[in-house]
């Protein structure tokens, strides 16, 4: 489903089962000249939209975020590169927003997913951090709002440790956290053009590759092959991880 065209009786439904909200985290930003400006987002979204046409009424998919910090390492907007940087903390006032209001809404299973600039990720860049930070923020100012000051210390809070933890309602990850060990990473290269070229062919251009930019040389070896295994180990991952196919079982059960 997605969040956008849902009406009211799905969004009740919906939070009975306390259904996984997926987001798109991602930029704008410069992928040589063969590849279109949206890439890092582009890929998480066919991802989490091939989930949800496996698993239509298990997933709830919001619309994209694409502004995130791209930050002009690889180019700046000059020369038809057309990079877009928004600052980190622009991001994070907007996302405490979006959050705060899904945690009002009664979702309490958020899920946004991450590929610009990860190979730090425990560490943290800007876009990941900035919507971490928002989601504890979002869930810190929800409790105090829902149930007062002193909450934690209150005595209805005493199995606090042994149940389900609230701060586990907004998680955010890095998409390709199970398949980037076999597969490495790059940008616009070989991995990022065959992820491109199983996800939106139509969008990758090889006629226009050039060699003058080092990182992408090696997406002349991109095959759509290596995409199809690169965004099959992905969406198999995410799907354990929610518990998807658990859920595909009971249904047919039933």
């Amino acid at each position: 489903m997605h969040y956008h065209e849902m009406l009211p009786c799905q969004v009740r439904e919906a939070l009975k089962k306390q259904l996984p909200v997926l987001l798109g985290i991602g930029t704008l930003e410069f992928h040589s000249e063969h590849l279109p400006l949206g890439v890092d987002t582009q890929i998480v979204q066919g991802c989490l939209e091939r989930l949800e046409k496996q698993y239509p009424n298990d997933v709830i998919l919001l619309p994209p975020f694409y502004y995130g910090a791209a930050s002009y390492a690889v180019s700046g907007p000059e020369d038809g590169h057309a990079t877009i940087d928004i600052d980190s903390m622009a991001i994070c006032t907007l996302a405490e927003q979006l959050f705060t209001g899904l945690l009002e809404a009664g979702f309490r299973n958020i899920h946004g997913f991450v590929y610009h600039q990860t190979e730090n990720f425990n560490q943290g860049m800007p876009t990941d951090l900035a919507f971490r930070f928002a989601g504890r923020r979002a869930i810190f100012r929800y409790l105090e709002k829902s149930r007062g000051r002193g909450w934690w210390g209150d005595s209805s809070m005493k199995e606090y440790y042994s149940g389900d933890n609230i701060f586990d309602s907004i998680q955010i990850h890095r998409l390709a956290e199970e398949v980037r060990n076999h597969f490495g990473g790059d940008h616009a290269g070989k991995i990022e053009t065959s992820a491109m070229m199983e996800l939106y062919p139509q969008l990758v251009h090889m006629e226009l590759h050039t060699n003058r930019d080092w990182f992408a040389q090696s997406a002349l070896n991109a095959t759509k092959e290596i995409g199809r295994d690169y965004v099959g180990g992905i969406v198999r991952h995410w799907e354990e991880f929610l518990g998807l196919d658990k859920q595909a079982g009971k249904a047919s059960e039933q």
